[in-house]
């Protein structure tokens, strides 16, 4: 049993033939983004869940050129649990995609898209799929136009960042010419936002179905990277907390964001729900995290599937896009 094996679910293996038909995998991990560590943790989970269903995987730590993963490859697919820049924004799906070796996860456009919080919300709004008011921000002095535009309280986000580094909630002014100072040091696109006051929740998806919806909260000022990876005091619901109609409610405008943007076989949707009952997608994660403290398979134990069973789904995707 690996440690991400809950003990109310049966161990898993996957068949023979399945495992001959994946092949020797790579799980790349590690990079050189922002949420490299995170990363990491990720990867090693998804590399023991891997091993212990039976399949012939190992660990590659993706660092430097990434066209040098694709030189004298000695792996048939790879898993990708890179998050951030470089691994999910479409660079290395492109680059894999060229070589012609088959991986997890959303194509090139769909990850590019989906890694831009701009660019998604482009897309949402275009679809009329609810989304915060937003604006773009390029110098402090604009911070007093926007306050006025926005109403707030804002948020601040670097646009391709992922994991909540970079954003910062802001009531004033004077706070968001700071925020965007901080926020511009790791991107140059500076995403301006209304801050929806109400509970969070993410939906995850696996082949085309809503898994249970996750509540979440926390002591923070939201849900941001220490509470998401280090904290002990962030609680989820499981149930989410809604109604069994408000949930169906829920888990359909993730599947509908997960399908405009293009993207496939399994991820993340952050949607927050304001005082009205009224839900407001925030963003899309192609490249969720697997760690101990992550979502996707906390709940993927909901629905009966086990670590193992889930990244050997994932990876069985592949299998499907080869034979295409």
């Amino acid at each position: 049993m690996s440690d991400m094996q809950h003990p109310g679910i049966p161990a898993y293996q996957a068949e023979p033939e399945v495992v001959r038909a994946l092949g020797r995998v790579a799980v790349f991990m590690g990079g050189d983004s922002a949420e490299r560590d995170v990363s990491l943790k990720s990867g090693k989970a998804v590399l023991a869940a891997l091993v212990s269903a039976g399949v012939d995987a190992f660990a590659m730590d993706v660092q430097g050129c990434l066209l040098k993963t694709v030189e004298n490859p000695k792996f048939d697919r790879v898993f990708i649990a890179l998050h951030g820049r470089g691994g999910e924004d479409g660079t290395l799906q492109a680059i894999l995609s060229q070589a012609g070796i088959p991986y997890t996860g959303s194509e090139v456009l769909a990850s590019a898209l989906a890694m831009d919080k701009l660019r998604t919300k482009y897309v949402f709004a275009g679809c009329g799929l609810p989304t915060p008011k937003f604006r773009t921000m390029s110098a402090p002095n604009e911070a007093a136009q926007i306050v006025r535009e926005l109403r707030p309280p804002l948020s601040v986000k670097p646009s391709r960042e992922g994991s909540s580094i970079g954003i910062r909630k802001v009531n004033t002014a004077t706070e968001l010419a700071e925020a965007f100072e901080a926020a511009a040091a790791l991107d140059n696109l500076v995403l301006v936002e209304e801050w929806i006051e109400g509970p969070e929740y993410t939906v995850s998806l696996l082949q085309d179905s809503a898994l249970p919806a996750i509540g979440l909260s926390t002591d923070h000022v939201f849900y941001d990277y220490d509470a998401k990876y280090l904290a002990d005091d962030t609680r989820y619901r499981i149930p989410c907390g809604l109604a069994p109609q408000d949930e169906v409610r829920l888990q359909n405008l993730a599947l509908e964001a997960f399908r405009v943007l293009g993207c496939r076989t399994w991820g993340r949707v952050d949607i927050m729900q304001d005082k009205d009952g009224e839900f407001w997608l925030l963003e899309v994660n192609t490249v969720p995290g697997m760690t101990d403290h992550s979502l996707v398979p906390m709940s993927a134990r909901a629905a009966g599937i086990s670590f193992e069973e889930l990244v050997v789904r994932i990876l069985r995707d592949t299998l499907e896009d080869a034979n295409a």
